[in-house]
Parts: structure tokens; sequence; C-alpha cells
């Protein structure tokens, strides 16, 4: 069973020009997926369709099998904790004021989690590489490339099965670029991770699977590695074509 499907999807504001038009997308349990795409792709769109925060003209989104229905409460609540994001400011994202045990440790307050929230908060900063110290500590005290691994610390302390990472190492230098990346790829070993980005070479280095969209369209999907080693859309061999070699690799097993 798929842990999240969105079957012909249409969005848009305008009947004339819409946002998306007949996505359809899936992840397994477990799966690593890159969707990829240009400014104004749509990427962003359909993740916020995917997160219920918005609603498709057209379509449907399943999590689990079961319709994803903001008007549902309680399914709704079991689907934020199941389904956790990462945003591309590492900025922004965090509020200044408050200390990091108190940002990794809402998601755990919010969704009423059950257990420890200290141990949990502890335990999600070791898995991103933060010592325990961390917690005591406020954003502006923390590298871009920190503050990036502290938001993360704060998706998965609630254990989700699927992360949804919407560009988030864009705003980092290339080094930091690498170290997130490696974070994401050992941390989607025990979750689904559906990573969005406007770099193909990024994607290759994390996905076993690729969704390229072009204007609302999905015009390419497979395998990564199949995809990347003979492209068939010009659009993916454009995207293709803008991607410095050395930055493909194969994604982690």
């Amino acid at each position: 069973m798929s842990l999240l499907r969105a079957t012909d999807i249409r969005f848009g504001y305008s009947p004339e020009r819409p946002i998306l038009d007949q996505v359809s997308l899936s992840l397994t349990p477990g799966e690593t997926v890159g969707l990829v795409g240009e400014s104004g792709s749509g990427k962003t769109t359909l993740l916020r369709l995917l997160l219920g925060l918005q609603r498709p003209q057209a379509g449907s989104i399943a999590f689990e099998g079961s319709p994803l229905d903001p008007a549902n409460r309680a399914f709704m609540r079991h689907f934020r904790r199941q389904v956790q994001v990462v945003f591309q400011d590492p900025y922004s994202s965090l509020d200044p004021r408050q200390k990091i045990s108190a940002i990794v440790a809402e998601p755990l307050r919010a969704l009423k989690v059950k257990g420890d929230h200290a141990r949990l908060v502890t335990e999600a900063l070791a898995a991103v590489g933060l010592d325990p110290d961390a917690a005591r500590r406020f954003p502006h005290q923390f590298s871009g490339g920190q503050r990036q691994r502290i938001a993360i610390a704060r998706a998965i302390a609630p254990k989700p099965r699927l992360l949804l990472a919407d560009e988030a190492v864009s705003a980092l230098d290339l080094t930091t670029r690498t170290r997130i990346v490696d974070l994401l790829a050992r941390l989607s070993l025990d979750m689904a991770l559906l990573f969005v980005s406007h770099d193909i070479g990024v994607v290759a280095a994390l996905c076993r699977r690729i969704v390229i969209l072009e204007k609302g369209r999905i015009v390419e999907t497979g395998e990564t590695s199949a995809v990347l080693a003979n492209p068939r859309h010009p659009y993916t061999q454009l995207l293709l074509a803008s991607v410095p070699r050395l930055s493909l690799k194969e994604p982690p097993p």
C-alpha cells in the first residue's frame, strides 16, 4: 500500500491557467523520492496540497489509504504526527525567542505526543549530530547548517513515517549542503522522504526515484539512475545539462 498518494491532481486560481494539471504521485514506506522542477513549476503548490494546507480542485490525496480530509480532526492529528516537513530557510523557520529545547519540542506539544519530551528532544538532537547542550541555546548562536539540523530535529522528534523537505539545502553553502544531504540520506533509512528541489544534482545524490515537474505537469518519472542515464523528455535533458558532472553520484542503497 502507498503511504501517500496523489491521483490526477488539478489546482489553480484560474480555470484557464492551472498551476497543477493531472498530477499523480505516490510514496511507499521507506522510499526516497525527489520532486524536481524550476521555480514556478508547481512544486511548492503540490507540497501544500500533500500537507493538507489546501485542497485540490480535482483529483484526490490519500494517506495510508484514507482520504486526506482537513475537516476530519482526528485523522489530521494522526496525519500531522506521521508527516513532518522541513522548510528552505533555516533562519526564518526557527523562532529566535525560543530555546532550541522548546523549538524541537514544539510538534510534541502540539500533537500531544505521549512520553518524556525532554528525552525525545535529546534523541532528535543526537540523531542530527548535535550535543545535548544545544537544547539550552538560542537559534542565533548557531550557523546556517546547524540551524537546518535543528529544523530537521524538530521534524523527526515525533518519529514520523514521512518527511517532506522543501528546498531544504538550497540556502546553504556547498560544503554544508553536502553534509545535510548526507544527514537526510541516513535519516531516510527509517522513514520515507519526499525531497523537493530545483537541483537535479542533489536529488541524484539522495533519492532512488525521481519525478520531473514542468509547468504543473509530470513529464518524466522513474528510477533516478535510469532517468539520468537516459533522459527522454527535453525538459529533463535541459535540467541535466545544467548540472556539473562531478555533482552527480549514486544515491545511498
